[in-house]
């Protein structure tokens, strides 16, 4: 375990020096490492690339499966509420971290709202969220629930 965190640690302080964020990321399977991951939000304009998130991406195409059980995430941080839903879809069996949200948040990267965020009225998140039925919106369930060849997840 603690080669791993090293690891991961080590691709978050190499990610800086190219002039990205702080972060670094493993799938572990069987030992082995199946994919690594750095943070990549400024280098590819996207906010969810979070090192969790490119590792977790690059193992479900290494391994031709959108599922990693038997996986472990090994992340240089506490994984964000982004990172962890992710690491859920993709059914991992453990996530491991080195630092935490507190550590991340002494460097600028206070996550803390976000973790905070779903414990509060609706009314009272950062970002508008509301429901407005079509009378359609339910025709995509339909439509998934009678094909006999889809994948279920």
């Amino acid at each position: 375990m603690e080669k791993w965190l090293d690891e991961a640690i080590r691709l978050a302080q190499d990610n800086v020096a190219a002039g990205g964020g702080p972060f670094g990321a493993l799938i572990v399977r069987d030992g082995e490492v199946l994919a690594r991951g750095v943070n990549r939000v400024t280098h590819d304009l996207d906010p969810t690339a979070h090192a969790e998130v490119v590792a977790i991406r690059q193992a479900c195409a290494t391994i031709g499966d959108f599922r990693l059980t038997g996986c472990v995430l090994v992340s240089s941080c506490e994984p964000c509420p982004l990172c962890l839903s992710a690491a859920l879809w993709a059914r991992v069996d453990q996530v491991l971290y080195a630092a935490d949200r507190d550590d991340a948040a002494l460097a600028g990267f206070d996550d803390r709202e976000f973790y905070e965020v779903f414990a509060r009225p609706r009314e009272s998140w950062p970002v508008a969220v509301a429901q407005v039925r079509t009378g359609t919106e339910t025709d995509p369930f339909t439509a998934w629930d009678a094909r006999t060849d889809r994948v279920d997840y």
